[in-house]
Order: structure tokens, then sequence, then C-alpha cells
């Protein structure tokens, strides 16, 4: 369902709006000053990459920033990009223990399994 933001010609305000169909935004006010001059404002698009392509675009010899470590979704990267490219397949019970760590990385040391 789509989520506009506008701004109110009158006072400035920027505000988001989830318009179901067409007549809720015709009939759409500043929360405001209640004015109905509003402009449609060009919203951020969020993308999802897939966990394919992320394996993909993996480049284990390029440099590596802060953020690179900070973000979950990388633990194990690494592993499968070299598996992939050594023609190995670490199985189901690899996949299953990776989504564990990602879930809760600080829990990897009390995993017995």
């Amino acid at each position: 369902m789509p989520l506009y933001e506008y701004r109110c010609q009158l006072c400035g305000r920027e505000f988001q709006y989830l318009v179901l169909k067409k007549e809720d935004e015709e009939n759409l006010r500043c929360p405001g000053c209640k004015e109905t001059d509003l402009k449609k404002l060009v919203s951020r698009v969020a993308y999802h990459v897939s966990e394919q392509d992320r394996l993909s675009a993996y480049d284990p010899n390029s440099p590596k920033d802060d953020a690179f470590y900070k973000d979950t979704r990388n633990i194990g990267l690494h592993a499968k990009k070299r598996t992939q490219q050594m023609g190995f397949d670490l199985g189901s019970g690899f996949e299953t223990k990776l989504e564990r760590l990602r879930t809760d990385p600080g829990k990897v040391f009390d995993d017995t399994d």
C-alpha cells in the first residue's frame, strides 16, 4: 500500500499518509493547520538486495569498512563465497547455524551444538 509524503504549502509541515484509495487523497488535509493545498513529495526508495545478489557482488579481497562488520547479514558471507568459488556445498546445517548466528550473534558462545 502506498505511503506518500506531503508538504503543506501554507505552514511548510511535512507528513506521511497511507493512501488506501484515491478518495482518501482527495480529502487529505495538513495535520497541523488543516490546509488542503498540499504538494506530494518524492520519497526515498528502499531496495531489498537478495542473499544471492549480495553473494554475487561480494569481493573477499576488497577492503571493508566498519559498517560492513557491523551488519550481521555479512556474517558467513566470506565462507559462503569461498565455498561457492571452490565448488563445495556446506549443506543445510551450515545455513541453519548461519541464520541463528545472524539473528543473535552474541549467542554463538552459548551454543554447544
